[in-house]
């Protein structure tokens, strides 16, 4: 009795597909909600240090491990100047500080009677770690009635923001430190308020 062999077929099994550069699927935190986060972190133990940490992040759209290596003497007060130290290969740069996010710096600062190097410390006297800056936004942002916001978001935001502001896209390119534009056109590509005026 001849046995029956049944044929095999050679399946190749679906591979993930990795995000494409330049993804219009990302979270981020929008202008509105951002200044809600602020409200929440004036209400915090130590709103001085949260106001002014979160301002630098948005508005330079800063990575949580930038950050946590920022020092003082990266944020000249009297310039108005922030050094800020990219990271993942990005390119660094010299931003201007807005008056405001220098202003609670300036109010952060006047607290501090310590010598440490670091720009942000915990209340330990500690630099800030990547998990102690996601856990400070996120119970941030719980205090302030929003939910599932970690640091990237506020990276994202700062993007968004200035593409809703028709900033030029290589400008835009420059100042989040990105070696490839196709992160950058992500914002935008999305921002609506590029069409505005076209049939005025």
């Amino acid at each position: 009795m001849s046995k029956t062999v049944a044929k095999r077929r050679n399946v190749k099994s679906k591979a993930k597909k990795k995000p494409k550069a330049g993804s219009d699927a990302v979270r981020y935190i929008t202008e509105a909600e951002f200044k809600q986060l602020l409200m929440g972190a004036r209400l915090g133990r130590y709103p001085a240090r949260d106001v002014s940490l979160l301002m630098l992040m948005f508005e330079h759209g800063l990575r949580a491990t930038e950050l946590n290596q920022t020092k003082r003497s990266h944020l000249k007060l009297k310039e108005a100047r922030f050094l800020v130290h990219r990271l993942k290969g990005s390119r660094s740069g010299e931003h201007p500080v807005s008056g405001s996010a220098l202003r609670a710096a300036r109010a952060y600062l006047r607290l501090r009677t310590d010598a440490l190097p670091w720009l942000f410390v915990t209340e330990r006297g500690a630099p800030f770690t990547r998990q102690g800056i996601y856990y400070l936004v996120s119970a941030i942002a719980a205090c302030s009635g929003l939910h599932a916001i970690h640091p990237h978001m506020l990276r994202h935001g700062c993007g968004f923001a200035l593409a809703n502001r028709s900033r030029d896209t290589r400008l835009i390119q420059d100042y989040l430190g990105h070696t490839d534009i196709r992160n950058t056109e992500r914002y935008t590509r999305t921002a609506a308020r590029r069409f505005e005026g076209l049939w005025d």
